[in-house]
């Protein structure tokens, strides 16, 4: 069995896709403009990875997600015509990423684990963003692991394998806890543990995700609950 859970975060343990459209449909209401927020949502999320890989290229510099988030908004911002905000509503827009909201069952599912096993996320997110969002939400972390800390995003091997040997651990005494299969895979050909948890709502209905539970992950669960009632956290 594992001795630490670290977590995927967005998609994960919290939805961003529902954050992000509350946020972005009360500063189109608040400003008179009619907009698609779940498109808008989607089309930022959607940049995000061709953003890393501007990175990992060499055609940008090490950005955190905060820094890669805003140059993806600068994007939008036209396109959705909201480009008459002031400097600080789109500061303020952009750190909507610090302010997601958790799945139903992540804070209890979480804090049922804590008892059992140390848990951390290992997200992109930057550490500040992952450390506001944990007060604004409630999540329970026992500390918080950063790819920003790796200078590397996921899935790249320097954050699965930084991540074990920050809590001073062989890698297979870890497990990766996650809602994306390619992040999975990823963690696994490291040798850390995996845990599929099923989120259908992450995405709009119109995305076709492979949700079913697959037997090359240690454990597959339809929530953080019950991954926790799984490993005998009850």
């Amino acid at each position: 069995m594992p001795k630490a859970l670290i977590f995927d975060v967005f998609g994960t343990v919290v939805d961003w896709r529902g954050s992000i459209t509350r946020e972005v449909r009360a500063l189109a209401e608040q400003k008179g403009i009619r907009l698609n927020a779940g498109k808008f949502a989607n089309e930022w999320r959607s940049g995000y990875q061709p953003a890393m890989d501007r990175v990992r290229k060499g055609d940008l510099p090490w950005l955190n997600i905060d820094a890669l988030h805003r140059l993806i908004l600068d994007e939008l911002l036209p396109k959705f015509q909201l480009n008459q905000l002031s400097e600080e509503e789109v500061d303020t827009l952009n750190r909507a990423w610090h302010r997601l909201k958790p799945w139903p069952d992540s804070v209890r599912g979480l804090k049922i684990l804590k008892k059992n096993y140390t848990i951390s996320p290992l997200s992109n997110g930057n550490f500040s963003l992952l450390n506001n969002m944990a007060k604004y939400s409630g999540l329970p972390w026992d500390c918080i692991i950063s790819a920003e800390l790796f200078g590397h995003y996921k899935p790249d091997p320097e954050t699965y394998l930084g991540s074990a040997q920050l809590l001073d651990l062989d890698p297979e005494q870890v497990m990766l806890c996650a809602a994306h299969k390619d992040d999975l895979l990823a963690a696994q050909a490291c040798g850390l543990k995996t845990a599929f948890i099923k989120r259908p709502r992450e995405f709009a209905p119109s995305v076709n995700l492979d949700l079913s539970f697959d037997k090359r992950f240690d454990f597959n669960a339809d929530s953080v609950t019950d991954l926790a009632d799984q490993l005998g956290s009850f």
